[in-house]
């Protein structure tokens, strides 16, 4: 057999870390063979845009540099798109980046003899997959018309995909002596990767020191895994198995035993999940669930949304909104997801000059102690607003869908203090009192960190005497109707996040961590009255 190999090129942009406005949307300089009838000054409809990003789905790739965070997508050139799908290949497909040339390459490679005028065909399945219903849900993207229906007997295999009942990935190392409580002290010595802090910390009960060895207190940003190495008298920011609420699948988890301990649940049909969290898949273990609960929404035709996160990374990198499965199904494929209802009633925040946008929540929690568990919220929250009027529709319009504009560059920022917003929320919502939405909030936070802290680990977070810790709650708010009609402002969490950015906290409270620290590391009979914190826990 001859072998042969032919390359074509698959992309090469950089990987991008937001949803932008698609490039079909925008006039080409020069027409080109797809478009030799179109004028060149012309974009096409947004109806063939919106059917190309939905049909591309069916035939992209994605690739993965081992130093970027995010996947990059592609589309290969004609003959390339024309590859069909086959369980039995004629070819073989991988993709090469040449670093000389900075570009990306697929490569295929012939699997058997191939003659004149035989069809070149390729196996898009993930390796590894189960045969059956897994197989058959990660086929509906390679079908233009898929075969599985709800009455399908694969359905009967569903019970075979659940989560593991604990993930081990806890890596943490813990000590096996009795832990003995850090005896306090008049004067901590604090060691900190952090500029904020090193530039903030001010209070005189703290001091910063340029070693870790002689800290009583190591405030990091990096992640801590030996807790066997801290000294005797030492504090660490951070527990041992906290990632069960920082990362964003096993929060999931942990919000649905909350649930079980007695939460009010939602969604008739779907009442796993506590009414504060959005309906949730694992797509590396429930992808069948997902897949079965999309295929129920379209045959009741109801909202059928859904946002696609990885399991750890923040700042709104590689999450997606859709409502084609095809695209949820291929972004499974490109790394470990999860995806949830996409709120689609949020309750909605008036900028008169723009018009009615999503906003999210940030509260920054406290926690002093897992057994018994002792948390605290700073009573300063923070507001993010996206920059376009609400829509269900344009889900790449990332200025629309998101509100996280921190990391964005040329995209404004909209700063609104908590007590102003508070002025403006109840002259928005007149029959609503933020102290009610507060306590619903609150009341969520409590049910969470009850979850959290009551399991052993590594299906909770591990007591520690010597660990204290900041996380960052984000949250929106949701129009729910209840049993009883009336209709409700439903707080609905999102992520919860391990050392969040603090730059807005200390630009506009410069006291924000002397307060941190006094809550976690002071007795609290020594603390100022005009401590700004409420107990949780």
């Amino acid at each position: 057999m001859t072998l042969l190999f032919i390359c074509l090129i698959a992309t090469g942009s950089e990987p991008s870390s937001e949803a932008t406005e698609p490039p079909l949307l925008t006039p080409p300089n020069e027409p080109s063979n797809q478009a030799a009838e179109v004028p060149p000054s012309t974009p096409p409809s947004e109806q063939l845009v919106d059917k190309i990003l939905q049909r591309m789905w069916s035939f992209n790739g994605a690739y993965q540099i081992s130093n970027s965070l995010v996947p990059v997508w592609y589309i290969m050139d004609e003959f390339g798109s024309r590859i069909q799908h086959s369980d039995e290949p004629s070819i073989a497909v991988a993709n090469i980046f040449f670093i000389p040339y900075q570009i990306a390459f697929t490569v295929m490679w012939p699997l058997k003899d191939l003659g004149f005028g035989d069809e070149v065909t390729r196996n898009y399945l993930p390796d590894n997959l189960r045969p059956g219903l897994e197989r058959a849900c990660h086929l509906i993207p390679c079908s233009h018309d898929s075969h599985l229906t709800l009455d399908d007997p694969l359905w009967n295999q569903i019970h075979h995909y659940v989560l593991p009942e604990v993930e081990e990935r806890c890596s943490e190392q813990m000590s096996v002596s009795p832990q003995i409580p850090v005896p306090p002290k008049t004067r901590y010595k604090v060691f900190t990767d952090l500029d904020l802090v090193r530039s903030f910390l001010t209070h005189p009960a703290f001091e910063i020191t340029a070693t870790a060895e002689e800290a009583d207190i190591l405030w990091l940003y990096e992640h801590f895994k030996d807790f066997r190495s801290l000294g005797p008298e030492q504090y660490v920011n951070q527990f041992p198995c906290e990632n069960v609420i920082t990362c964003k699948d096993l929060l999931a988890v942990v919000a649905k035993r909350a649930n079980q301990a007695g939460a009010s649940s939602q969604e008739v049909g779907m009442t796993s999940y506590p009414a504060w969290f959005p309906t949730t898949f694992n797509l590396l273990y429930e992808l069948p669930h997902l897949v079965k609960s999309y295929l129920e929404k379209e045959q009741k035709d109801e909202e059928n949304i859904w946002i696609v996160k990885p399991w750890n990374l923040g700042r709104g990198l590689d999450i997606h909104i859709s409502n084609n499965l095809s695209q949820i199904i291929r972004l499974a494929q490109a790394g470990p997801k999860i995806a949830s209802r996409y709120i689609t009633n949020p309750v909605l925040f008036d900028r008169p000059e723009i018009g009615l946008v999503k906003f999210d929540i940030r509260y920054v929690l406290l926690l002093h102690s897992v057994t018994p568990p002792v948390l605290y919220a700073y009573n300063v929250f923070w507001l993010r607003f996206a920059n376009k009027p609400f829509s269900l529709d344009s889900f790449y319009d990332y200025e629309k869908h998101f509100t996280v504009m921190n990391y964005q560059p040329d995209v404004q920022l909209k700063q609104i203090h908590f007590d102003e917003f508070i002025v403006l929320f109840e002259k928005q919502y007149p029959e609503k009192k933020w102290s009610h939405v507060q306590s619903c909030i609150f009341k969520m936070l409590q049910e969470l960190f009850t979850s959290a802290c009551t399991e052993v680990p590594p299906a909770g977070i591990a007591h520690c005497v010597q660990s204290r810790a900041v996380y960052a709650a984000d949250l929106m708010l949701e129009w729910e109707t209840k049993d009883d009609g009336s209709i409700v402002m439903q707080p609905k969490l999102l992520e919860v996040n391990y050392s969040p950015d603090c730059i807005r906290a200390c630009k506009y409270h410069p006291d924000f961590f002397n307060h941190v620290f006094e809550t976690l590391f002071l007795d609290s009979g020594t603390w100022r009255d005009d401590l700004p914190i409420t107990k949780l826990l």
